[in-house]
């Protein structure tokens, strides 16, 4: 499907100058910024990165640049470049992109921010040409993207409501004999009828493929007594993601099974009930794994409590023992919990929360309790 919405240019103008704001507050030069979120977060552009520079210039004190290869200037008609008077600066096979970019950049020796995308092609000559090596521009933009504004906040509701009913319609894939590959594609199908532009991934881990947390899909066959665990999300327009999962039972489950599921979604539970600003991102993964300890099942929750999302499915804050981060009203991330036991089975139970002013506010709202599926 090939879409190309995005905010209003106002939103990507706000953007720029604060961005612009906090690299002059960092002592940088400037920003180099090569297609990817980042780009796409200043912007709005979905440009590829490809062996001919492409690069958003943003100087701590003048405006912004792009250096883009004339070939290329048509994939700029999508995003805000042309209403948010960045000057712009195409070039042509045989001149030198990269003093381009030096020269928006005040021409002289300066430490420059460039983004984490940037592909060593071209971050090789960029150090020669501004005779620095720059700095990850990830510190200058985390707090920028880490806090979603109102229209992001939005899509990102929409995205969960997407995959809501995409999770409503999972029970009636999981027959038994059919297997992992099959039911991946019937939800593939309704990952784009609900709503979302494409499919970003898809984990469906039956029995003991459950166990294995990122398992994707296989041509093992469904069978009555399978725990499944089903993993989906997929972005929605203007590229904000859904991630959720949830863990169906075929047929009534074992009594030891319904009982550690029930000690996870408590230990899920707590994790969200302790969200609120002030808050450290390490205390959220600690009342979830806090409840799995007390149960004896810490050692089977083996992986982070939860990502941020947005643009990208991973991506600040990582809700992460040692990761002392307060959390502040607008943060978007994940919290999910799992317990894994090798050979048998696995479960996770997954949220999109925002942090409100006072709590947090759960963009999924299927139910929390092992679905059991009649078979």
């Amino acid at each position: 499907m090939c879409v190309t919405s995005r905010f209003d240019s106002s939103v990507y103008a706000h953007r720029l100058a604060a961005a612009a704001a906090a690299t002059a507050e960092a002592g940088l030069a400037g920003l180099v910024i090569t297609p990817g979120y980042d780009l796409r977060y200043l912007t709005g552009s979905r440009a590829q990165t490809f062996e001919r520079l492409t690069a958003l210039v943003l100087p701590a004190s003048d405006p912004p640049t792009m250096v883009v290869p004339r070939l290329e200037l048509a994939a700029l008609r999508e995003s805000a470049v042309a209403d948010l008077g960045v000057a712009v600066r195409d070039w042509v096979d045989g001149e030198d992109p990269y003093r381009m970019v030096g020269e928006a950049l005040g021409g002289r020796p300066a430490t420059a921010a460039v983004t984490d995308a940037m592909s060593a092609l071209h971050l090789l000559p960029l150090i020669d040409v501004l005779g620095a090596t720059p700095v990850l521009a990830t510190d200058v933009l985390r707090q920028l993207r880490m806090i979603k504004d109102p229209s992001e906040i939005d899509a990102l509701r929409k995205a969960g409501a997407a995959i809501d009913r995409v999770h409503a319609r999972v029970p009636e894939f999981l027959v038994p004999g059919r297997t992992e590959a099959d039911v991946a594609a019937d939800i593939a199908e309704a990952i784009v009828a609900e709503g979302h532009s494409e499919v970003a991934f898809i984990i469906v881990g039956s029995g003991p493929h459950g166990a294995d947390p990122h398992h994707e899909c296989s041509q093992r066959e469904l069978a009555a007594g399978d725990i499944v665990v089903v993993d989906i999300g997929g972005p929605v327009e203007p590229g904000y993601h859904s991630d959720s999962t949830r863990t169906y039972s075929l047929g009534e489950p074992e009594p030891e099974v319904a009982q550690r599921y029930s000690v996870l979604q408590r230990a899920q539970r707590a994790a969200f009930d302790s969200v609120r600003p002030g808050v450290t991102a390490q205390q959220v993964d600690a009342a979830a794994r806090d409840v799995l300890a007390e149960a004896g099942l810490a050692e089977y929750f083996v992986h982070r409590t939860g990502h941020g999302i947005g643009l990208s499915v991973h991506e600040e804050p990582y809700i992460v023992a040692g990761n002392d981060l307060a959390l502040a009203a607008g943060m978007a991330f994940s919290i999910e919990p799992g317990i894994y036991f090798p050979g048998e089975w696995g479960a996770r139970i997954e949220d999109i929360v925002i942090v409100t002013a006072d709590g947090a506010e759960s963009l999924n709202n299927r139910p929390h309790e092992l679905a059991v599926v009649e078979v």
